[in-house]
């Protein structure tokens, strides 16, 4: 988020240092503020219930529906006591970080503020109680290894999906939102690397960290010979429809203020998610000779994540082409990609989370700058875009080995995989004993 971005001087940037944790210095609680922080953390909760259970539900066979909103259901408890217990310290505390040291306070928080020690109704993060900076901040928590079941989709037992999302979040997730958004000494915040909302703490870590569950956990039995089409594309259009409101408050949100910057963040999500739409319908209708509404819908969502990171810097027409050039490639990788490969990303999160957030993470440094449309303070558009790639590096390698290494310990222990015949049943019935729809 760009007031907790640290920009390094010699790339010609402003510092922004502020802490995570409640402010020393005197502040004063803005109502107009705190009315809209709220709002918003209940849009980025929507998000994943119900958004992003209708969006990948509708994606799945019906026979494996309830497991994919269970599993979005199960994260979003599951996150939420972890954020309170020592999640949100690790991210966001700045016990014993400077600016310029290199320790491991750099890459993850202390845990001073577990329990959420030191909370009380008038802390002030900025200008909204610190209590509502904690719950916007959990949803981002949430929804980014809710993400990931797509990946992994009708296939995953239960228990090792709890236990993955649980680790997943505290050795991948935590160390990565602290490093890019907890102020000064944060690895990639002192780097200078700008994610107004999580391209990389979000789409690229959730993205990475799909592709490698696909490969551990293997195809789906009869994958690609078998057709397995969505079973119901209306929940998936409803889903869809409900990340692009809930988006409002995931970006506009990020500027934890209700001003200009938020206002700005809102229409370039608006702009860069309809391009997207467009480009990918217009792709596909080029190949195809027809335009789909899995297409259109997926091409919104790649939009509104190569977006994110830019939000708070891009202006207007560096949110057009974001968009476009997202849609254009995400159809590619997301139709073509993955056959070639034989990696069975059931409900593409890497062709479109990981690929549409790394566009977007790329991007927001070129069109961070005055002189091409942006709000930023960027004065060399092609430091910045060397400076945005290798944040990207970081985190493709930090998510990529740190979740294999999660992966493969639990398939060695607990298993990751449902067997051949509870994969044939569907994971409604042979985990929940439950099904979708009853027929009487």
């Amino acid at each position: 988020m760009r007031s907790r971005s640290l920009l390094v001087a010699g790339a010609g940037l402003a510092a922004l240092p502020l802490s995570a944790a409640a402010q020393t210095a005197p502040a004063a609680l803005d109502h107009g503020d705190t009315a809209w922080m709220i709002v918003a953390s209940m849009l980025v909760l929507m998000m994943t219930i119900p958004g992003a259970a209708l969006f990948y539900g509708g994606m799945v066979r019906a026979k494996n529906l309830l497991s994919v909103m269970m599993q979005c259901f199960a994260i979003t408890a599951l996150v939420t006591v972890l954020w309170m217990l020592y999640g949100y310290s690790l991210a966001f505390s700045t016990e014993g970080m400077h600016a310029g040291v290199t320790d491991w306070h750099s890459v993850v928080g202390g845990l001073d503020r577990a329990m959420l020690a030191g909370l009380k109704p008038d802390t002030l993060y900025q200008t909204v109680p610190e209590s509502v900076f904690v719950m916007f901040q959990l949803t981002f928590a949430i929804i980014t290894p809710v993400l990931i079941i797509g990946a992994y989709a009708e296939r995953m037992k239960f228990s090792a999906m709890l236990w993955f999302s649980g680790l997943w979040l505290t050795f991948v997730y935590l160390p990565v939102a602290h490093m890019v958004w907890s102020g000064p000494g944060s690895l990639l915040g002192d780097l200078g690397v700008l994610d107004f909302a999580g391209g990389t703490v979000v789409h690229i870590n959730a993205g990475i960290a799909g592709l490698v569950a696909c490969l551990v956990i293997g195809k789906r039995r009869g994958w690609p010979q078998t057709h397995m089409p969505p079973h119901n594309l209306g929940y998936t259009v409803i889903g869809a429809s409900l990340l692009w409101l809930g988006w409002f408050g995931f970006n506009a949100g990020s500027a934890v203020a209700a001003n200009g910057s938020a206002g700005m963040a809102m229409l370039v999500t608006q702009i860069a998610t309809a391009a997207a739409a467009i480009g990918w319908t217009a792709v596909e209708w080029a190949i195809h000779k027809r335009a789909s509404v899995l297409g259109i819908a997926s091409g919104a969502v790649a939009g509104l994540v190569a977006i994110t990171p830019a939000a708070g810097t891009a202006g207007p027409g560096g949110a057009l082409l974001i968009g476009l050039v997202a849609g254009t490639a995400c159809f590619f990788t997301a139709t073509r990609l993955k056959h070639k490969l034989g990696y069975d990303d059931s409900l593409d999160v890497f062709g479109v989370h990981a690929i549409a957030g790394i566009i977007g993470a790329l991007l927001t440094g070129p069109f961070a700058a005055p002189k091409l449309g942006g709000f930023g303070t960027v004065t060399s558009p092609l430091l910045q875009l060397w400076i945005q790639a290798k944040g990207v590096g970081f985190t493709i390698a930090w998510s990529a080995v740190l979740s294999w290494g999660i992966l493969k310990l639990l398939d060695r222990t607990i298993g990751l995989r449902v067997d051949a015949e509870q994969e044939q049943m569907g994971l409604d019935i042979a985990e929940h004993e439950e099904r979708a729809y009853n027929l009487t």
